[in-house]
């Protein structure tokens, strides 16, 4: 019983199988001929080459490159834009700051003297610029 059933399928997937394209081959065989495609012959493309060539003399090129324009900018380019106004404000405030804090503690003639009160000053002003 299962060789019929064998038979069977080889019987029907004999019908289901597409016929055979030669496209580069040339079969011997008087039956295949008939699946052979026909030999075409290649295209001059010599115009289209031409019109390609004359196309890319006309374009013109970008003579400068500005590489700040290519590269992508940070997330957050924009905010620091528009907050640099007011870290200049900022940074002048604070410098007058810590010169009138040095001006008092030499006024009120603290045990330090101007040396370390200059010293002082330097290493804030240093520490933030750090921070930056």
């Amino acid at each position: 019983d299962t060789e019929n059933n064998k038979d069977k399928d080889n019987g029907a997937s004999d019908e289901a199988l597409p016929a055979p394209i030669f496209r580069s081959y040339k079969p011997t065989s008087d039956e295949l001929q008939e699946n052979t495609t026909d030999i075409t012959e290649p295209t001059l493309i010599e115009g289209q080459i031409q019109d390609s060539l004359a196309a890319a003399e006309q374009t013109t090129l970008i003579e400068e490159l500005d590489i700040a324009n290519l590269a992508p900018r940070k997330p957050d380019w924009d905010l620091k834009r528009d907050i640099a106004k007011k870290l200049e404000k900022l940074e002048k405030r604070t410098a007058r700051a810590i010169g009138e804090i040095i001006r008092e503690r030499l006024k009120a003639d603290t045990e330090e003297d101007l040396a370390s009160a200059v010293q002082a000053g330097a290493s804030y002003a240093a520490q933030s610029n750090e921070d930056e």
